[in-house]
């Protein structure tokens, strides 16, 4: 009965969500000295150090100790910081699974839309808080198997279907009227501030919101930069945030039948704003340049990683950054996504920032 019944699960997870691709296992990191880290010496290790020590409230284990030692560095300047690594962690080098050492660098960004609390002519585009009918089933503790597996749908009857796509959420008579927290003037604008996962609204009344990650309606992501680039629409240096923004304010009629090819839909909770950056997996405010998205089940949230790549004009980027958040997107050892900060400058650098690049972790030395 039991492998009936999982059978019968997997038939109708088919038709809501995909199935994990099954991986090789985790490669190990390879123990280095600091001198290996290019660029350590040069780099100011000062804001990496305050942000650990912002973080040591949330972590548990074995970072006890560090973040005591970390506590008692009294005016630490960029000279004690770097010290205060070394002394108290060491350098691993992160490999993938096929023993390669680079990896994809990508940015993200904290995007500001515009929005009011009431419909308009003007704020005509509703953004959802989550859903009443939206369900989330956690298979984990009965299979194990289908830990990683994202199950998400609605209860028609007695059966379990797939959510609501993208193309009848935003479609003129949406079934989730009543669920809008807000009111935007962009389409465009709350397609990337979805993809982001999280933003900040400003009111029409002067006032400025976060609108917080709330759930997503589980169907899968599909590129709308890929689809651009496979239909003749933009070549593929082309097709970076800033290209399709600008693809979509040369060709307005086109843009909600092109955002209807992703049938994802993320939904948003509206939140005080505290000044300060979005909070991330790890639990605590991300840092603008300092903060990276990782795979968790690579390196432990928390982690001070050291970075080594280029950014978009092909500067050297070499900087100890911290493993504070994750994404969708961000799978494998050697991959990360720089938090780049609020605003379209930041959302300019994080839309051209695919680069690749070298990652160490640094792990308590005792």
């Amino acid at each position: 009965m039991r492998t009936l019944l999982l059978f019968t699960i997997l038939l109708l997870l088919a038709g809501c969500c995909s199935l994990p691709a099954k991986k090789a296992g985790p490669a190990q990191p390879v123990a280095v000295s600091w001198s290996d880290l290019p660029g350590w010496k040069r780099e100011d290790h000062l804001p990496a150090f305050r942000s650990f020590l912002s973080e040591c409230h949330v972590l548990k284990g074995n970072w006890g100790g560090v973040c005591r030692n970390a506590s008692q560095l009294s005016d630490p300047d960029a000279e004690s910081a770097r010290r205060f690594f070394e002394e108290n962690f060491r350098p691993f080098r992160l490999v993938n699974t096929d023993g390669s050492d680079e990896g994809l660098i990508t940015g993200y960004y904290e995007p500001v839309i515009q929005a009011s609390l009431h419909p308009s002519a003007i704020y005509r585009h509703p953004v959802y808080g989550t859903p009443k009918d939206l369900v989330t089933v956690d298979l984990s503790s009965v299979y194990p198997q289908l830990a990683h597996l994202n199950l998400k749908g609605r209860v028609v009857g007695s059966r379990l279907v797939p959510y609501y796509s993208r193309s009848v959420i935003e479609g003129p008579a949406s079934p989730l009227a009543g669920d809008e927290i807000l009111w935007t003037d962009d389409l465009m604008a709350l397609f990337f501030l979805q993809v982001q996962g999280s933003g900040k609204a400003r009111l029409d009344d002067g006032n400025t919101v976060r609108l917080a990650y709330g759930d997503q309606n589980g169907l899968p992501y599909q590129s709308i930069g890929r689809v651009l680039v496979k239909e003749g629409e933009l070549d593929v240096q082309s097709a970076t945030m800033q290209g399709i923004l600008d693809w979509g304010r040369r060709n307005p009629g086109k843009v909600r039948s092109l955002l209807e090819r992703n049938p994802s839909y993320v939904f948003f909770r509206m939140l005080p704003d505290s000044g300060e950056g979005p909070t991330g997996s790890l639990g605590v405010p991300l840092s603008a340049g300092r903060s990276l998205a990782v795979d968790s089940r690579a390196i432990p949230l928390g982690a001070p990683v050291y970075l080594s790549t280029e950014l978009p004009d092909s500067r050297p980027f070499e900087r100890l950054m911290l493993a504070q958040d994750t994404g969708g997107a961000i799978r494998g050892q050697v991959r990360a996504d720089i938090y780049w900060g609020t605003g379209s400058a930041a959302g300019e650098i994080a839309g051209t920032t695919r680069q690749r690049g070298r990652m160490w972790i640094l792990l308590p030395a005792r």
